[in-house]
């Protein structure tokens, strides 16, 4: 639907991104030309890609997730072979498959490419919930870290954002890492697991000093009951001390970057470009983020 219309039009063609950069990435750059990938890295002056797993179908059939998961980390450790010290992936968890997914994480944890864990969780289910306790343990056993990444398909409080791909994806990127930070923060994983490391990829930066301040004040208001007991540390302490780290989105800038820094301190964003995707500045996006 689009905004200011009462229902979507029966008959629309999709319209797609802007792409945002100065030249269009190398064709299969992100999929299956390797080559082509590194060449790209080497023009824009990347040393090391940490690559986000696509390929997973969205599917209540665990059995069907599941092969597609295990496909996918053997194409990744295929895919990597060549440029192991450069190009690095995540090892997917499903929700739906907890000791099938600790399996996988041991089987690749020591893997050249394996750099982390991303949960895919089904849409009701937290990433709190302690049916998935098996998959924090083997993360900390393997030295990995947890990485989020929101979608935009499938994206949180998709039944209230009114039928409007516009508001979707405005909301969608954000508003899921906002919800896993406090659930992660707020069920002791970091207290149990204390070497496991805690990322949001893609979903903004400039709302972290707001939210580490609301939690601090809700989890005294309204947190009894509803927050973890004898949590160790204050939710903002968590988000500065060490094992907390985000992305950076380029369009946020050098002004909202300096506040974030300055709030929170200068360890815990991270350089990302999106690439090949048309939200990155592809060819220019670490001359934009260095220039900062």
């Amino acid at each position: 639907r689009k905004l200011g219309e009462a229902a979507a039009p029966e008959k629309a063609e999709r319209t797609f991104q802007q792409f945002m950069g100065a030249k269009f990435p190398t064709y299969g750059g992100g999929d299956f030309d390797v080559e082509g990938r590194i060449r790209d890295m080497d023009e824009e002056g990347v040393d090391v890609q940490l690559m986000i797993p696509g390929g997973i179908p969205s599917t209540d059939d665990a059995d069907l997730e599941m092969e597609f998961i295990r496909a996918q980390h053997r194409y990744l450790d295929d895919f990597t072979g060549k440029y192991p010290h450069r190009l690095k992936s995540l090892i997917i968890a499903s929700g739906l498959r907890v000791e099938e997914s600790v399996n996988e994480i041991k089987k690749w944890g020591r893997s050249s490419w394996a750099v982390g864990v991303e949960p895919r969780l089904a849409l009701d289910q937290p990433i709190d919930h302690p049916d998935l306790e098996p998959i924090w343990r083997a993360v900390e056993q393997e030295g990995l870290c947890v990485v989020h990444h929101s979608f935009s398909s499938g994206f949180p409080g998709y039944r209230d954002l009114w039928d409007n791909r516009f508001m979707g994806r405005l909301a969608s990127h954000p508003w899921g890492a906002m919800r896993v930070i406090p659930a992660v923060f707020g069920t002791g994983i970091m207290d149990r697991y204390t070497n496991i490391r805690f990322g949001i990829l893609e979903s903004g930066f400039g709302w972290l000093p707001f939210w580490a301040s609301r939690m601090d004040d809700q989890a005294i208001y309204i947190g009894a009951g509803a927050i973890a007991d004898n949590l160790q540390h204050r939710f903002s302490e968590y988000m500065i001390g060490g094992r907390f780290f985000a992305g950076i989105v380029l369009h946020e800038g050098e002004k909202m970057t300096k506040m974030v820094t300055d709030f929170l301190g200068n360890h815990i964003l991270m350089y990302a470009s999106d690439y090949p995707h048309a939200e990155s500045r592809f060819p220019d996006s670490v001359d934009k983020a260095l220039s900062w």
